[in-house]
């Protein structure tokens, strides 16, 4: 067996992400979480793969759960590890995969939480004075995209009727309908955005492209300064689904715009809309 050291492995294993075509988001979620595992074995003086132990993966988790990570985000956690493991087998740095035995988290099941129209309009008068916090919430609550699709969005994939959402992943490219109050917010930020060269839309001052963790705080900081502690930024896309299936929107269109694979994904929903049925509206609502 090799002798390289698992930190030294974690470049080469990010390059294969990205030639598989993987996010960049999901990329830099996978670096973060094998750091952690890299940073937890070298405490316990584990450098090279051959080293590894099934006691120090299932110490790995534990540790985290003692930490108050949500077993939801340790089960992420170690599906990353896991994937790292089946590369290093696959790629021969190991013989044995033994991260195939570590168990996951109980996770329990919940319903997911959606604004009402006071909560979301209270969540804007909280942003007023931030128009790239504010462009990016109202770009989320009008068309549903997820944070990364947010972080990924170019200036040359938007026009005066729609948004490109570029292929990623196992996702298709798809194009959606852009409403009048996201391009106005949109418009807004433009004005005071940061004037350096980039293709991004969400820059930071120095003009580089915004990390999904940087959307995420920076929206979860606001949703707390408009006193809505119940939620995150996660349930503003669950907001659009349900306000869109209470007024009527066919739900294949919405299915489309959010990007799920399944209509049935979409079908999930109708519950928490509190109806029992969809109609065959062909326009997206306003919110």
């Amino acid at each position: 067996m090799t002798q390289d050291t698992i930190k030294s492995l974690l470049p080469k294993f990010m390059a294969s992400l990205a030639e598989k075509g993987r996010s960049p988001a999901t990329i830099l979620a996978y670096r973060s979480d094998l750091e952690q595992l890299v940073e937890f074995l070298t405490k316990g003086s584990i450098a090279t793969p051959d080293q590894v132990k099934l006691s120090n993966l299932d110490s790995f988790r534990d540790t985290l759960l003692s930490e108050k990570y949500t077993p939801k985000s340790v089960s992420r956690k170690l599906n990353a590890v896991k994937t790292f493991f089946r590369w290093m087998v696959e790629q021969n740095y190991l013989s044995t995969d033994l991260s195939k035995s570590v168990s996951h988290p109980k996770v329990e099941a919940s319903m997911p939480k959606f604004l009402t129209p006071l909560e979301y309009r209270a969540l804007r008068d909280a942003v007023r004075n931030d128009p790239r916090i504010s462009a990016m919430i109202e770009l989320i609550l009008q068309t549903g995209l997820r944070i990364s699709e947010v972080a990924n969005i170019k200036t040359a994939d938007i026009n005066e009727e729609t948004i490109k959402i570029e292929g990623y992943a196992t996702q298709p490219e798809r194009t959606i309908p852009l409403n009048k109050p996201a391009k106005e917010a949109i418009e807004k930020y433009m004005i005071e955005r940061p004037k350096v060269v980039s293709e991004y839309i969400f820059i930071s001052k120095t003009g580089k492209p915004l990390a999904v963790r940087n959307i995420r705080a920076s929206v979860d900081r606001f949703i707390q300064k408009a006193e809505l502690p119940k939620y995150s930024v996660n349930d503003l896309r669950t907001t659009f689904i349900v306000e869109n299936i209470k007024n009527g929107v066919d739900l294949v269109l919405i299915s489309q715009v959010a990007g799920h694979k399944r209509l049935s994904t979409t079908e999930r929903y109708i519950e928490l809309a509190g109806t029992t049925e969809s109609s065959k509206k062909q326009s997206l609502i306003e919110l």
